[in-house]
C-alpha cells in the first residue's frame, strides 16, 4: 500500500491525513485544527503544524510518498505561495515549503483546493469516467476546480477554475475580494444565512437554515432557490465557456436541501437554445467530508492528470 500526507487548508479549519492509493482515508491519522478570518500568521501555522505532525505520528513503516496540499485560494502555483481570501493573516506565505521542512526530502505539490476536490470527484467520486468537468465547493466559501481533457487546468498562477468569484448577473451583493456579486458573495452558506436574516429570519447558521427549509419557511425557502439560482447561473456560464459536462457539487452548504440542486438546474435550464449548455449534470458530491482530504492525496496518487508542465 502507497500512503501520502494529505492536507487541506480553508477558512474555518486545516486538516490533515493519510492517503491510500485507493483513494481511502488510513483509520486514525486524520487531524484537524482551527483557523478562521481571526487567527494570526502564527496561530495559523500553529494549528498547520500540530495537525500535520499529529498525522505523521500515525505513520507507520511504509514510507510516504509525496504529500498533496489543497488551498482555499487564491494561490501562486509556482511559488507555493497562500493567499487565502478569508484568512487575511496569511498573503503570499510560503505554506509548500514551511510542510515540506517537516517533511525532508518528501516532494510536496500544492494546488488550489478546488482542483483537488475535482480529482477526487473525478478518482473515486460523482465524476469517475468523465474528463470534462467541474467540482465545486459550496460552505463557507464557493470554489472551484477544471479537468478537461482528462487534464487538470489550473493556469498560469494555479488559480483557474475558481467559479467563486465570477460575477452573478442580477446580483450586486458586495464581496470581500473587491468584487460585487460574486458567486461566493450570494450564494455561500454565511452569505445565504446573512440574506435570510435581512429579510426577517431570525436562524444563525445553515443548519437552522436548513430546517427552517424543511419546516417550509418562506424566507428560508425565497434564500435556498436565490442561492440555487446563483449557482446555476454560474454554472451556466462556466459551461457556455469551456463546455462540462458535469459538475459535481459538495461542501456542507451543498446539503441545506435537495431542493437546492432543482433550483440550480432550473437556472440552467434557461438556457435552452444552447444544447451545448443545458447538457451539462449537476449531481451531488459522490464523497463524504474526507472529499478535500482524498483531493489532496489525489494531487500526488494522481499526478498523471497534473499538466506536464506543472
Amino acid at each position: 500500500m502507497s500512503v501520502v500526507l494529505a492536507v487541506d487548508l480553508g477558512g474555518t479549519k486545516v486538516e490533515a491525513a493519510l492517503v491510500t492509493d485507493r483513494g481511502a482515508l488510513v483509520p486514525g491519522s486524520r487531524h484537524r485544527r482551527p483557523t478562521g478570518a481571526g487567527s494570526t500568521s502564527d496561530e495559523l501555522w500553529t494549528s498547520v503544524e500540530s495537525a500535520v505532525r499529529a498525522t505523521l505520528a500515525t505513520l507507520g513503516a511504509e514510507p510516504l510518498q509525496g504529500v498533496g496540499i489543497g488551498s482555499a485560494g487564491p494561490i501562486d502555483e509556482d511559488a507555493g505561495l497562500v493567499s487565502p481570501l478569508n484568512l487575511p493573516a496569511w498573503r503570499g506565505y510560503a505554506l509548500r515549503d514551511r510542510i515540506a521542512e517537516l517533511v525532508p526530502g518528501v516532494p510536496v505539490t500544492l494546488r488550489m483546493d478546488g482542483v483537488a476536490i475535482t480529482l477526487a470527484e473525478h478518482w473515486v467520486g460523482a465524476a469517475r469516467g468523465c474528463d470534462n468537468l467541474m467540482g465545486m465547493v459550496v460552505s463557507t466559501g464557493v470554489g472551484g476546480g477544471l479537468i478537461l481533457q482528462g487534464k487538470t487546468v489550473s493556469g498560469p498562477t494555479g488559480n483557474a477554475g475558481h467559479i467563486g468569484h465570477v460575477e452573478i448577473a442580477g446580483f450586486d451583493d458586495p464581496c470581500f475580494c473587491g468584487g460585487s456579486g460574486c458567486l461566493e458573495a450570494v450564494a455561500s452558506g454565511p452569505k445565504t444565512v446573512a440574506w435570510a436574516r435581512a429579510q426577517g429570519w431570525t436562524g444563525a447558521t445553515g443548519e437552522e437554515l436548513a430546517a427552517a427549509h424543511a419546516a417550509g419557511d418562506p424566507v428560508a425557502i425565497a434564500a435556498v432557490r436565490r442561492a440555487g439560482r446563483a449557482i446555476g447561473r454560474g454554472i451556466a456560464s462556466a459551461t457556455a465557456l469551456v463546455d462540462l459536462d458535469l459538475v459535481a457539487i459538495g461542501g456542507g452548504f451543498s446539503h441545506v436541501s435537495p431542493v437546492l440542486f432543482d433550483h440550480v438546474r432550473e437556472a440552467i435550464a434557461e438556457h435552452w437554445q444552447f444544447a451545448f449548455v443545458t447538457k451539462v449534470r449537476v449531481v451531488p458530491s459522490g464523497l463524504s467530508g474526507a472529499g478535500p482530504l482524498i483531493g489532496a492525496g489525489a494531487l500526488v496518487h494522481r499526478a498523471a492528470m497534473l499538466p506536464e508542465s506543472s
